[in-house]
This record gives structure tokens, C-alpha cells and sequence, in this order.
């Protein structure tokens, strides 16, 4: 039995907060090892990263993700009681509800949405001047998922959902006003979820036949009973605020676009290309940077023992960039995606394991389609130009963005592509 490397601060949590994405990866180099252990919010915590590590870290056996998150990130981000939070057979039933909604048909309609959506917005961005891709695109997702998923939504809504979903992503790791923002979002968010549930199953309130409203308003769980209230409202919050985050995806892609501009012309009407490319900005830029679960009971892995109920971190990020997977990760290079085999445990910006049984994102193919669908308006039905600007992406920021938030200017549809060059690396 070995001794695991350890990260010897007595807490690490404002060095994590203040490292970001950067966190894990940075400790695993400097002890040379791909798990060690650290306290965190002054407890105890493993942390890991790579392909074999992920793929530990999603056996159900060993792990389990109940008590995982801290309650910060249950109160803003996910909410309490939500599918992220449970195991066995209440994982499985409550997961099947969302895998019921994630069809080829419906998916593919929720692209059609979200076309409709943006092209309707390109003769407003020519017409207004200068515009901040990642609001705009937070408000054009706002309305198709709300659409998609059979909620109302007034026009005038559109704004105040929008920032309550980006408060919820922004606060988890935040401190201060920007915290609280994200406890306040979600309360707002919440309360008006559950009226709506209320309403739905009342009679008072039509929910369209398979769309998400319906099904988790009539959702019943393991022990056959319709979720609560509050709990059908924080699952329906999980189907919506989810795809708003695409938006950060959204302006990924668009300064990839920016920063390689010769994928401009490689993209049109090259869908296997598309993909590749939208796979790379997946696996390059950060999301989500970790993800939390506790041991189920004690065990050996490495020569080292994972005591029952510690918390382990997986690095999301870290793993997405790990040499022994990815040669050459701080290159963006879609090109390594040809003839890539889906790899459940290799790339996990949302996640590894089966979408089906384990914690892997069950909107991952929903984000796929809503990339590619943004690429494809950004490089084949408009036309714009990217002003001088702070496009730097800080990577202890989480969740990180461009400061500027992507400005476009010269928008109009398409009729030939303008270029802009020099590359800025990740700091």
C-alpha cells in the first residue's frame, strides 16, 4: 500500500477558486501523478484526472454522488434534490425521464428552432450596429429551449429567464454579489417553475404530448409517486438552463472561427468537418471543470486507498487535456477528430460513462446539434466583422468567457466572409 501524494496547504479552496480550470492539472504535473489528495472547503478530497481515472470515477460500485456537491453549487447551479444528486434506482428512473425527451426526431426539431431563431435575428444585429455574440445568444436559446420544451414565454420575459439562467451558472464558484445573484436566480427560477408544474397538472396550463413540460410534470419516480413540487421544478429548470449555457459554447466556436479562420472556408457545407470541429472547440475550451462524487466504500486503485465517504473530484478539463489522450492538447487541431471512435471515458466535457445509466450529461447531443447548427449560420448565412477587443480567456475564471463577451460588427447575411488573424493562447 502506497502513500498518495498530497497537496500539503492546509485548505485549498481559495487556491482553487483562484487557479480555476488550472487547479488540478497543475498539482498532478508538479507531483507527477495523475491523483492526489488536498482539502477542500476543509475536507478531506481526492482528486483525479485522465482516461483511466475517469473511468474509476464512473463505476457505480465504487462511487456515489449523494452529499458530493457542495451545498453552494446545489443552491445555484443544479438545485437540491436534482437527478445530478442521486444514485441507483432513483438515478436510473429519473434519468430515463430525461433520455425519454432527447430523440433524433426531437433534438433535430430543437435545431430547427433554434435556426429559425437566429436567422431572425440577423436583419436586427445588421440594422443595430456593433452586438455581444454571448447575449444575444443566451436570449436566441432562452426562447427556442422554451419553446421546444412547451413552456410559455413572453417576448418580454425573454430578458429577465436569460439572466436568472446565467446567474445560476455563474455562481457556483463565486463569491460575493456574484453568489448571492446566482441563490436569488434560482429561488425566482424555481418559484415560477413550480407554479408552472402546478398549473400544468391542474389542467390550467397545456403542456404539448412529449414535450419536456409534459413529461416531467407527469413524471412519476422509482416508488411510483409524481415528483414534488419543488422537485419537478428544479428537473424542469435542468432541461432549460442547461442548453442556455450552450450560449458560452456558442462563442467558443465563434472565436475558434476567429482565431483559425481558414476552418471559415473548410466548414460550409461539410457536415462530417463541422462535427470534427465542433468536437475540438468541445475538448479545447474549458466548461465545466470538475465534477464530485463519494466513495461508496473502501477500496484499492493504484496502491491507494479511497476511503468510504470521501469526496473525489474527476478534472473535466484537465482530462480533455491530458498528453496520454489528446497529443499536443493546447493545439486546437479538429483534424484529430477524423475517424474518432466516441470514446465514453476520454472526452468528458460533460461528463464519461453510458448516457442512459450513468451521470453523463443527457443533453450532450442536444449541445452537439445546437454547436454545429451555430456554426453553421456563423460560417455560411451571415457575414460580420470581429473589432478590436479582449478576447482573452482567463482560466482561473469559472465558468470562463471572453471579457467582451464576442462583439460582432457588420453583420448581414452572407454574400462572401471576412478574415481576421493572430491567435491568442489560453492564459
Amino acid at each position: 500500500m502506497s502513500t498518495m501524494p498530497s497537496d500539503r496547504s492546509p485548505d485549498s479552496t481559495l487556491a482553487f477558486i483562484r487557479e480555476g480550470y488550472r487547479f488540478v492539472g497543475s498539482r498532478c504535473d508538479r507531483l507527477g501523478t495523475d491523483v492526489f489528495q488536498t482539502r477542500l472547503l476543509l475536507e478531506p478530497t481526492i482528486c483525479l484526472r485522465g482516461r483511466e481515472a475517469a473511468e474509476l470515477y464512473y463505476d457505480e460500485e465504487r462511487f456515489v454522488r449523494r452529499g458530493a456537491m457542495p451545498m453552494r453549487g446545489q443552491r445555484t447551479l443544479t438545485g437540491v434534490g436534482g437527478v445530478q444528486g442521486l444514485d441507483g434506482q432513483a438515478h436510473r428512473v429519473r434519468k430515463a425521464m430525461f433520455m425519454s425527451i432527447m430523440t433524433s426526431a426531437a433534438i433535430r426539431r430543437l435545431g430547427e428552432i433554434f435556426d429559425e431563431q437566429w436567422q431572425a435575428r440577423i436583419p436586427v444585429w445588421a440594422r443595430n450596429g456593433p452586438v455581444v455574440l454571448y447575449d444575444e445568444v443566451g436570449e436566441i436559446l432562452t426562447r427556442t429551449v422554451w419553446a421546444w420544451a412547451g413552456v410559455p414565454l413572453a417576448e418580454a420575459d425573454v430578458p429577465r429567464r436569460t439572466a436568472e439562467m446565467h446567474a445560476m451558472i455563474e455562481a457556483p464558484a463565486a463569491l460575493g454579489p456574484r453568489h448571492w445573484r446566482g441563490r436569488l436566480g434560482r429561488y425566482r427560477a424555481q418559484r415560477w417553475a413550480g407554479d408552472l408544474i402546478e398549473r400544468v397538472r391542474a389542467g390550467a396550463v397545456p403542456a404539448p404530448e412529449g414535450s419536456a413540460l409534459a413529461v416531467v410534470a407527469g413524471h412519476r419516480d422509482e416508488r411510483g409517486l409524481p415528483l414534488p413540487r419543488r422537485i419537478a421544478a428544479v428537473e424542469l429548470l435542468n432541461v432549460l438552463r442547461p442548453t442556455v449555457a450552450v450560449d458560452r459554447y456558442v462563442v467558443f466556436a465563434a472565436l475558434a472561427l476567429h482565431d483559425h479562420p481558414h476552418w471559415r472556408d473548410r466548414l460550409p457545407g461539410d457536415d462530417a468537418a463541422t462535427e470534427r470541429f465542433v468536437q475540438e472547440v468541445r475538448r479545447y475550451y474549458p466548461f465545466f471543470p470538475v465534477t464530485a462524487a463519494r466513495v461508496r466504500r473502501s477500496f484499492q486503485w493504484r496502491g491507494y486507498t479511497f476511503p468510504q465517504g470521501r469526496r473525489v473530484l474527476l478534472d473535466l478539463y484537465g482530462t480533455n487535456h491530458h498528453p496520454d489522450i489528446w497529443p499536443e492538447p493546447e493545439q486546437f487541431r479538429p483534424e484529430r477528430f477524423t475517424g474518432w471512435r466516441d470514446d465514453p471515458f476520454g472526452l468528458i466535457p460533460q461528463g464519461g460513462g453510458d448516457h442512459f445509466t450513468g451521470h453523463r450529461c443527457a443533453g450532450e447531443w442536444i449541445t452537439i446539434e445546437l454547436m454545429k447548427r451555430a456554426v453553421t449560420n456563423l460560417t455560411g448565412t451571415m457575414d460580420y466583422r470581429v473589432p478590436p477587443q479582449d478576447l482573452a480567456l482567463d482560466l482561473g475564471a469559472m465558468p470562463a468567457l471572453p471579457p467582451s463577451g464576442l462583439v460582432l460588427d457588420g453583420v448581414r447575411p452572407v454574400d462572401g466572409a471576412h478574415r481576421a488573424d493572430g491567435v491568442r493562447p489560453l492564459r
